[in-house]
């Protein structure tokens, strides 16, 4: 009877599989036996002692093409790369537990895409009277908003909190929705821009909301892209934003044009 194990036995008992086993040989982790006089290669303990050490460090996280480096090195070295072998694995797990939050966030909605505080203030719009059409456009436009000016987000939060907060505010921004809907030459149209304006220009935090993030944006081309988010050219939200923005300018307000 013939010294060793097949290589189907060496596989099993180290708790590979053979293609793992002639992976190993191909790297030349593993040294491949030579034939015996019945055809067969016969795995030793040396053998299976160094597949177990190969398969240690493998399932430990150290990459194959620097086990056969370590296993060969002596112990300070080989301490040495463990310990960045360590730090490796330390990273990575940082990163999926990263992923794993998003992952999360994402099966909680806007939470995956917008921090709590803005998933927050959405959460109030209903409640204030505004419909789920505009709740949704306004949920694009802050996701927008942060991935352009990250940077000054969190003060559009502050000022958009505070403008929640301003009854008057509301409601000519719940009538501004309603009239995206009324016909072009509409006199109520203008009446409400004027409303809306002078008392944006009464309670300068109100401005903020447009002046605080344009500010931020270096090019009138980001402000424009957030503030005219999914607006069709001949749309009433365009038409109404197109006219506040008009007023503003004619009362002194800086607001990035359109080219």
């Amino acid at each position: 009877m013939s010294d060793g194990v097949t290589i189907g036995q060496a596989a099993a008992f180290v708790g590979v599989t053979v293609k793992t086993v002639r992976h190993y040989h191909k790297l030349g982790l593993v040294a491949e036996p030579e034939r015996d006089g019945s055809g067969y290669r016969r795995y030793g303990s040396a053998e299976l002692l160094r597949l177990v050490r190969v398969r240690t460090l493998a399932g430990a996280g150290v990459p194959l093409a620097e086990i056969g480096f370590l296993l060969d090195a002596d112990a300070e070295v080989f301490a040495a790369a463990l310990a960045d072998v360590d730090r490796q694995l330390t990273e990575r797990i940082e990163e999926l537990v990263a992923r794993r939050e998003v992952l999360h966030r994402l099966a909680d909605g806007d939470r995956a895409l917008l921090p709590d505080r803005a998933v927050a203030l959405l959460a109030r719009m209903p409640g204030l009277g505004l419909p789920a059409a505009e709740v949704a456009a306004t949920r694009e436009g802050w996701v927008l908003a942060r991935a352009l000016v990250p940077e000054g987000f969190d003060d559009y939060l502050d000022h958009v909190e505070q403008a929640l907060g301003d009854a008057r505010f509301v409601a000519l921004f719940r009538r501004g929705v309603e009239a995206m809907e009324w016909e072009p030459d509409d006199p109520r149209i203008g009446e409400l821009v004027t409303a809306f304006v002078e008392h944006c220009l009464a309670n300068p935090v109100l401005l903020k909301i447009v002046t605080g993030l344009q500010a931020r944006s270096e090019a009138a081309t980001r402000y424009r892209l957030v503030a005219h988010h999914g607006d069709d050219r001949g749309s009433g939200a365009a038409r109404l934003v197109a006219l506040v923005e008009t007023e503003l300018r004619s009362a002194g307000i800086r607001v990035p044009g359109a080219g």
